[in-house]
């Protein structure tokens, strides 16, 4: 694998000073252009409000014992694998947002319909977003500032207003690009209706049940992903070590590494955000980075980014 191993000495984004963020995200954020002078402001954003409290009560329904069977939880955790660790982590965050190794286009793209499938926008709106939080981490400007409380950088910023998505065209010109991201980006919802009925058929014919395995493997599977990657926002930058002047609270937590396969040793990608691997010292397990091993050792993956001292 050494010869696909690229030494990333310095990070490739720090967060901007707290006195010059506010000024830098003001000129980064300015809205599309209007027909009116006077925008209406958005007081709630109602649509995701709205769908988290359906998809939390579903969740609630698919925990009846009727729904309950080992086909079920099969199907929750080949999913949880597909769309949290191959999805949002390898591919929304290491490959697209930072750019951390390369793959083919075509895996590339696999990869990506993995992350649109855990229902977190779809690949440009995750990474503008993910490049902003890097660019004003931990200051006012960042859309999930911890110091607003653990709620807020859970998941309460999601249900206003979010000025940082008027940065999302700016930072993430090289997906723009690419007409089956801007396709997967406007469409990323729709993926879970064929999903829904594979789950069904699946379920039809055997004895879980076709609504058994969509359940699980839809509103369930969901609420998971969701909670599990958002504690990358609030918990890590709340509870945990830090091992490196990153610049901002960003904390090495080992039960969010062990939930998010390994996206919890955030103070060490804080400080190499463009590193592969997150899991720096040999009993940091990071089990994102050994799927990146893996993809290097069947020559699927080259030019990994690795801090220099590792």
């Amino acid at each position: 694998m050494n010869s696909n191993v690229v030494t990333a000495a310095a990070p490739l984004m720090r967060p901007i000073a707290s006195h010059k963020a506010i000024e830098v995200a003001e000129r980064l954020q300015l809205p599309p252009q209007t027909k009116s002078k006077h925008p209406k402001k958005e007081q709630k954003r109602w649509g995701t409000i709205g769908f988290m409290i359906v998809i939390h009560g579903l969740t609630i329904f698919a925990l009846r014992p009727s729904f309950l069977s080992w086909e079920g939880l099969t199907t929750l955790l080949i999913l949880y694998w597909v769309t949290a660790c191959l999805g949002v982590t390898l591919a929304y965050h290491r490959l697209l947002s930072h750019r951390s190794f390369q793959v083919p286009h075509w895996l590339e793209r696999f990869l990506a319909t993995c992350g649109a499938l855990s229902c977190q926008h779809g690949p440009i709106d995750w990474v503008g977003l993910h490049r902003h939080h890097h660019t004003f981490s931990d200051t006012e400007p960042d859309h999930h500032y911890r110091k607003k409380g653990f709620w807020w950088s859970h998941m309460g910023w999601m249900f206003e207003p979010i000025p940082a998505m008027n940065a999302v065209h700016r930072l993430s010109g090289d997906l723009i690009k690419d007409p089956y991201y801007r396709w997967l980006n406007k469409n990323f919802l729709l993926l879970q209706i064929p999903l829904g009925a594979l789950l069904f058929w699946i379920g039809s014919s055997s004895e879980a049940g076709g609504w058994s395995l969509v359940l699980w493997g839809i509103p369930l599977r969901l609420v998971l992903v969701y909670h599990v990657t958002w504690l990358v926002n609030s918990a890590t930058h709340c509870w945990g070590a830090i091992a490196f002047d990153s610049g901002d609270n960003s904390r090495n937590n080992p039960w969010v590494a062990a939930l998010t396969f390994g996206e919890g040793w955030h103070n060490n990608h804080h400080a190499f955000p463009n590193s592969a691997r997150q899991g720096l010292e040999p009993w940091q397990i990071d089990l994102t980075w050994q799927h990146i091993r893996l993809l290097s050792a069947l020559g699927l993956a080259k030019k990994i980014r690795l801090p220099a001292a590792y």
